[in-house]
């Protein structure tokens, strides 16, 4: 089959790889219909080193049941199914706490003989608690929103959800890319009465305001906190999203939360310290976040998508086929493209 390595930064490649097989009696093997790249995929992207053992690359896809291995009991060839962004067993004492991401037996895709998500077709562990049936055909109209279940809309709830936004609340969204814009439909989702996007490509953030925000914040560092106070009256929002994993996006939300109120940081941390410290602590600031396990969001959010009632494949604003993927990540590198859906 074809699928996409990474030999180094800059240097993304499709060529044919070992056709996956059953592994394991718990394993399935499916056929990627549509998968994507992620913002996240952007950091080896810039920075790997030289290897002569490339990894497969992707982590969100929607494909057809080929194979099912023999303990595989709730899906079967045939079906359309959605993966989260990290596969795992759904039984473990983790697991059924909802921090599927902590499963002692999961991992990620395209590492340790296990296939990615930008490709042809990929064996998954542990099917059972993997994969998610999709109600739809796999030519549907809504699998662009449905493959935001694998990764960026469930991560953008997880912020709303960590963060503890209730109704009537004030909520900042701290970046316009898809992470952030999935933070702006979680909030409204989750009955946020405010929500404030900081963001400064327009084309982003007027699609913000169709998902949800009421006001947009285009100043960065401190011109932003500022504008932000006062907007809110110099109270700030009680609620800040965090969806860059910048440091100077932290110290921002910082700056733009009120005394008291909550950052959940889900954006994934390119900073070797949390920069908070005496003052951050006089003023009574929660931090909270991390890594979404997509897997205990998905059958929670699927409902809102199948009634039409939010469009999160939006943040898709162009397609390649397989053999243009890296086209596709040059797309997203140099800000030409929010999100890259990949057809192959």
């Amino acid at each position: 089959m074809r699928a996409t390595l990474l030999y180094q930064a800059g240097d993304v490649r499709v060529e044919d790889v070992p056709d996956p097989k059953i592994q394991q009696p718990t394993d399935a093997v499916i056929r990627i219909v549509v998968g994507c790249v992620c913002g996240s995929d952007l950091w080896p992207y810039k920075s790997a080193p030289l290897t002569d053992q490339p990894r497969q690359m992707g982590h969100e896809f929607i494909g057809v049941v080929e194979e099912t291995g023999p303990e595989v009991k709730t899906i079967r060839p045939g079906d359309l199914v959605v993966a989260p962004f990290i596969y795992a067993d759904n039984t473990c004492e983790y697991c059924r706490r909802g921090l599927q991401t902590s499963c002692p037996h999961g991992g990620q895709w395209g590492i340790n003989g296990v296939d990615g998500g930008q490709g042809e077709a990929t064996r998954v562990p542990y099917a059972d608690g993997t994969l998610v049936k999709l109600p739809v055909a796999k030519d549907s109209d809504l699998l662009p929103d449905l493959l935001t279940l694998s990764d960026v809309l469930c991560t953008g709830y997880h912020a709303a959800r960590t963060a503890g936004v209730t109704a009537g609340e004030s909520v900042a969204v701290i970046g316009d890319g898809a992470v952030g814009l999935c933070a702006v439909i979680s909030a409204r989702l989750v009955g946020a009465e405010r929500i404030i996007l900081m963001g400064r490509h327009t084309q982003r953030t007027d699609l913000g305001r169709e998902f949800g925000a009421t006001d947009v914040v285009a100043g960065r560092g401190q011109d932003g906190v500022n504008e932000l106070r006062e907007l809110t009256g110099g109270a700030g929002t009680e609620r800040v999203l965090e969806c860059v994993g910048l440091k100077d996006a932290l110290v921002q939300s910082t700056g733009v939360v009120r005394d008291g109120g909550t950052i959940s940081r889900v954006g994934a941390p390119q900073y070797p310290e949390v920069p908070l410290g005496f003052p951050e602590f006089l003023r009574n600031l929660t931090l909270t976040g991390g890594v979404a396990p997509a897997r205990a969001y998905i059958e929670e959010l699927m409902p809102h998508i199948l009634s039409g009632a939010i469009h999160p494949g939006r943040v898709f604003d162009r397609t390649v086929s397989l053999d243009q993927v890296a086209e596709g990540y040059r797309l997203m590198n140099d800000r030409e493209a929010l999100k890259v859906l990949v057809r192959p």
